[in-house]
């Protein structure tokens, strides 16, 4: 009877470790296999009727901040901003930060989708700007009605996205900074004033240094991963093997 429970108990174990290499490795392809919260312009919400139109007496909701990386201090004043500027000349703009976008898609490809969405005719569209923020490449797009292009030039809208937006980004993901900068230019632009033009960048020595970019280390981290799994792959099925032997019944018992 002893000898019985001795081989049950190992038979059990034998099993355990057989299942655990299984395990391991679809808790490691779970990690790849899941997106990293990736948005499409179907799981944007829809802006309320006054938004839309432009004729609601409510506050509007001027930036949809779902990537997280504006401070709620600077969302006021932002918003503020832009609430300002729809009353006195009737043009709006929204911003928009998502955390990574669907596969294939692009910023530009994404903006151009949600204004529509948001603003479906040409009417509705006329007096819109809409400036989308991808925080994992940092990618940016903006978007202009009709209406507003004697304002807001198709090079001043793209100066505004690729230089005021991105300079801060550039300087340290300075998200907070690189919304009012844009913020300010936007209001001062499309109010009928001069364009203030991107900020000025001062030129600093360029040394070379240690730290990886963040696509490099991406890369890295993949990379290890990858490794990692091909050696545990190679590794427990061997152990799980070894482990079943040394707990096999002796054949002298």
């Amino acid at each position: 009877m002893k000898q019985l429970l001795k081989q049950v108990f190992s038979s059990k174990k034998h099993h355990y470790w057989l299942v655990l290499p299984f395990v391991t490795m679809i808790l490691a392809a779970s990690l790849f296999a899941t997106p990293a919260f990736a948005t499409g312009v179907y799981q944007m919400p829809n802006l309320a009727a006054g938004d839309a139109s432009g004729k609601g007496k409510a506050l509007r909701t001027w930036i949809v901040d779902q990537g997280e990386i504006v401070s709620r201090l600077n969302e006021g004043k932002i918003g503020s901003a832009f609430e300002n500027l729809a009353k006195q000349t009737g043009n709006e703009v929204r911003v928009v930060t998502i955390r990574r976008l669907d596969y294939g898609e692009t910023p530009e490809s994404f903006a151009k989708a949600l204004f529509e969405k948001w603003f479906p005719t040409k009417e509705a569209q006329a007096n819109q700007t809409l400036l989308v923020l991808d925080t994992v490449t940092n990618g940016t797009a903006i978007i202009t009605g009709d209406k507003v292009k004697s304002l807001l030039t198709d090079s001043i809208a793209e100066s505004v996205a690729t230089e005021t937006v991105s300079a801060p980004l550039r300087d340290g993901n300075k998200y907070n900074q690189a919304f009012l900068d844009a913020s300010d230019r936007l209001v001062a632009v499309l109010s009928g004033n001069p364009d203030p033009g991107p900020p000025k960048i001062a030129d600093k020595v360029q040394v070379e240094g240690t730290f990886k970019k963040a696509g490099e280390t991406d890369r890295g981290n993949a990379t290890a991963w990858v490794v990692g799994l091909l050696i545990a792959a190679t590794v427990i099925p061997m152990a799980t093997y070894y482990i079943y032997q040394i707990n096999q019944p002796s054949s002298d018992g």
